[in-house]
């Protein structure tokens, strides 16, 4: 071979030798590249935006708070809460509606909020179906995992319930009984169209009212009861007028922490057992708060001059009479038949054993 072919040879190799690494160098520097970019993913912090209607400065403000720090801490500041607490995101309506295009992540709804996602929510605070703490607290150990299912079947994740107190009557004059309430104008919370459609239902004159409006509707006749939580009516300074409480529990104050999928999705997994367990150590204190709450509400109202109306057991059992005959009528528009049944049926079996 002349040397001239020897030297073409050489460089026709080397080039395409250069070729070959020049490949396997580009291949090289996407892969880095892509390795480099998901691990900047990984860095990068989830924000979670949580909505919520409760004040900053109560106990549910408080613990929203603390959690923030308990979820930042657990995840190395991968996973921030950012709160945004009394209703700077609206009311419960636009709360779900932001949830839903993921504006917002999550948030801290009420009964009438998870009501709109699904009306088994609605269902456990059919009047007189549970009827003090021990009752709910079985009936939620119970049918917990379907309600978690259902809420979940709709594009949420669940993260927790909480439970705030109980729905009782407050009015100007006595309320022992049935009869006694429908001679006076029943305001309902306009926010819970559903409750006020059962006592409707069930005789009563309704006046729906905003809450806030409650003591000007008092004042100028508008109402003469209202049905209402005692934590919110010692607040709102009702009860100088309204100076009569009946004792039997309405309906329990339910609520629940929510994140939609999209959110939940993005959380890395080897993180969520951990904030799940927070965010459910966060709802047993919160239920022990509120119940102690509710119980100074009512003994600081009773300081100031409100009358707690104790009913008998005969007295109690014409309400549930009542509410017994009008709800048929409820199944498919308000409550689900199938979740009542099954409520009905843990209860019985319940206070069987307490007797």
């Amino acid at each position: 071979m002349r040397n001239d072919d020897i030297i073409a040879y050489i460089f026709e190799n080397m080039e395409e030798k250069l070729k070959h690494t020049t490949r396997i160098l580009l291949i090289a520097s996407v892969f880095l590249a892509s390795v480099f970019s998901v691990s900047a993913q990984a860095r990068r912090p989830v924000t979670i935006k949580l909505a919520s209607l409760v004040p900053e400065n109560t106990p549910w403000g408080g613990g929203l708070n603390r959690l923030a720090g308990e979820w930042a801490a657990a995840t190395n500041g991968e996973v921030k809460l950012q709160v945004y607490h009394g209703g700077i995101a609206g009311n419960e309506d636009d709360v779900l509606r932001k949830l839903r295009m993921n504006q917002i992540q999550a948030a801290v709804l009420s009964t009438v909020g998870l009501n709109l996602i699904t009306n088994e929510i609605m269902t456990i605070s059919c009047p007189f179906l549970i009827r003090d703490n021990a009752e709910l607290e079985e009936v939620l150990n119970k049918i917990r995992p379907d309600l978690e299912k259902s809420l979940n079947s709709k594009g949420f994740h669940t993260m927790a319930w909480s439970r705030a107190g109980w729905i009782k009557v407050f009015s100007k004059t006595p309320v022992y009984v049935p009869a006694d309430l429908r001679r006076l104008k029943l305001g309902t919370p306009a926010e819970q169209p559903e409750l006020a459609q059962v006592f409707k239902l069930m005789g009563y004159q309704m006046v729906s009212i905003h809450t806030n409006d409650i003591l000007v509707a008092f004042n100028n006749g508008t109402i003469e009861s209202v049905y209402n939580s005692p934590i919110m009516i010692g607040g709102l300074q009702v009860f100088g007028i309204a100076k009569n409480m009946a004792s039997i529990n309405i309906a329990p104050v339910m609520g629940g922490i929510l994140m939609n999928d999209t959110a939940w999705r993005a959380i890395p997994a080897r993180y969520k057992p951990k904030l799940e367990e927070l965010t459910r150590k966060l709802e047993r204190e919160m239920d022990s708060s509120i119940m102690k709450l509710e119980n100074d509400a009512i003994a600081a109202m009773t300081k100031y001059g409100l009358a707690v109306n104790t009913l008998s057991p005969e007295q109690e059992y014409l309400w549930y009479q009542d509410i017994g005959r009008a709800v048929p009528s409820l199944f498919g528009s308000t409550m689900d038949r199938n979740l009542y049944e099954k409520i009905e049926t843990i209860l019985k079996n319940f206070r069987g054993k307490r007797r």
